[in-house]
């Protein structure tokens, strides 16, 4: 999975630094280019050699939305398409695998910011730093979630996504610092303590979220439903998420 995302990455970057790329519209208006495309080749052609049983979900393969099951991988292989597009440089590549209902590993890479995230073989997050060279892992440090002061709270909220709702979520808290970043570098920016909450208040897909669910949940942080505080679950119908609440398990949590 790692050299998967390290390949995509590669290929993403490649389109990154050309003159232009196209873009199109999804049935769904979102966007999505030919870097979206390509890294979706890249990792679906070896998740499939590497895991011919497995069921594999894909954000760029319709198909693949219409199964039905608690485990399985999932794949975003260019998350932040709008942050590719306005080359703002908050663009992850992600997969993830989801054993009943739990994704229990999962990678980040955000080739622009040179930032790599997993899960280790015991489940632990971890941060690799670079070079990244293929099928050799470098230095890696483990990651862990803050431990929050409930009076001076660090905030992480999306970049393209912001509402009035959102803004009026986080109003509730006592808030020290507040940032704002793109696609699943959010839960990354909890797993290392960086922040202590990221509410999402808008309608997320699961390839959205495994990976950096799978990364925030190995350094001891939490995805919970917005409205009840619940674990989020993955194999939901048509792989859709509910609100939900990334957090370090010592926030306060204001109710919905």
């Amino acid at each position: 999975m790692r050299d998967l995302a390290l390949l995509a990455g590669d290929k993403i970057m490649e389109i990154y630094a050309a003159d232009d790329f196209e873009v199109r519209s999804k049935s769904d208006e979102s966007p999505v280019t030919v870097a979206d495309e390509a890294a979706d080749a890249i990792i679906s052609a070896g998740l499939r050699a590497a895991f011919p049983g497995v069921p594999l979900v894909t954000e760029e393969q319709a198909e693949s939305h219409l199964q039905s099951s608690s485990t399985f991988l999932i794949v975003d292989p260019l998350d932040g398409t709008k942050e590719f597009i306005n080359r703002r440089g908050d663009f992850t590549v992600n997969i993830a695998y989801v054993e009943d209902g739990i994704p229990l590993r999962g990678i980040v890479y955000a080739p622009a910011r040179k930032r790599l995230f997993y899960t280790d073989s015991e489940g632990r997050a971890v941060e690799e730093t670079g070079p990244f060279a293929k099928e050799q892992t470098g230095p890696t440090q483990t990651i862990t979630v803050s431990s929050p002061d409930n009076s001076a709270l660090m905030v992480v909220a999306s970049k393209s996504h912001r509402d009035q709702a959102t803004d009026d979520y986080i109003n509730r808290y006592a808030v020290a610092d507040m940032k704002s970043a793109g696609s699943s570098l959010k839960f990354c920016l909890v797993a290392t303590g960086e922040a202590d909450i990221y509410p999402r208040l808008g309608r997320t897909m699961e390839w959205d979220t495994a990976a950096g669910d799978a990364v925030l949940r190995g350094a001891g942080g939490h995805v919970v439903r917005f409205e009840d505080h619940s674990p989020l679950t993955y194999g939901k119908p048509g792989f859709e998420n509910p609100f939900f609440i990334a957090h370090a398990p010592g926030v306060a949590l204001e109710k919905a």
